[in-house]
């Protein structure tokens, strides 16, 4: 009898040692992160389904600006052909690859919408506005998608580094996820140079 009263006192111990081990914080937040992710992957697959309508339309009005339509398709393709796992997510040679193609599309569609400029027709063309601006709610909802990304992805990586999660994170092989970074970032941080003197 008492052996038995031991044995469920030490289980009842180690059930209550473990509440703060963060085990299920870890759950909560790896799910959180999964699921933030694939609204991003979501986002960028709404991009990438509204290019082909886009390029066709601008086809019509500058069949002529054929390098920059190539360019928006090729773009597009290698952006398709990159297989999105959850293990993209641990892998951050993968990730960085993963937001290289995507920044890619992105140059090659701000590349597409320069040439529009070019044609006034094509501007007034209603399926092309309706287009433009879908694409541009969309570039408006990957932002948002990426910033809620990041947001999960700090709570996970706060709790895999702090103490005692930690040592949870190490005993269950949780590692720090990586995060999106800004491609140019050494670019961007330098300050443009203006001159009214030209």
């Amino acid at each position: 009898m008492k052996q038995q009263l031991q044995k469920w006192l030490a289980i009842a111990l180690l059930a209550l040692s473990m509440t703060d081990c963060g085990y299920n914080d870890f759950q909560a937040k790896d799910e959180q992160t999964k699921a933030a992710w694939s609204e991003v992957v979501n986002q960028y697959q709404r991009r990438s389904d509204l290019i082909p309508n886009l390029v066709n339309t601008v086809k019509g009005y500058a069949a002529h600006e054929k390098e920059t339509l190539e360019a928006v398709i090729r773009a597009r393709s290698a952006a398709t052909s990159f297989q999105i796992t959850p293990e993209v997510l641990s892998n951050p040679d993968a990730f960085k690859k993963f937001q290289e193609v995507q920044g890619h599309l992105s140059s090659a569609l701000s590349r597409l919408m320069a040439v529009s400029e070019r044609y006034p027709n094509l501007k007034a063309d209603m399926i092309f506005r309706d287009l433009q601006s879908q694409l541009e709610g969309t570039e408006n909802r990957i932002t948002v998608a990426r910033q809620r990304y990041i947001v999960a992805v700090q709570e996970y990586n706060v709790l895999a580094r702090s103490f005692p999660t930690n040592l949870t994170a190490k005993i269950f092989n949780y590692e720090v996820k990586p995060s999106f970074t800004v491609e140019n970032e050494k670019a961007i941080s330098t300050a443009p140079t203006v001159n009214f003197g030209k």
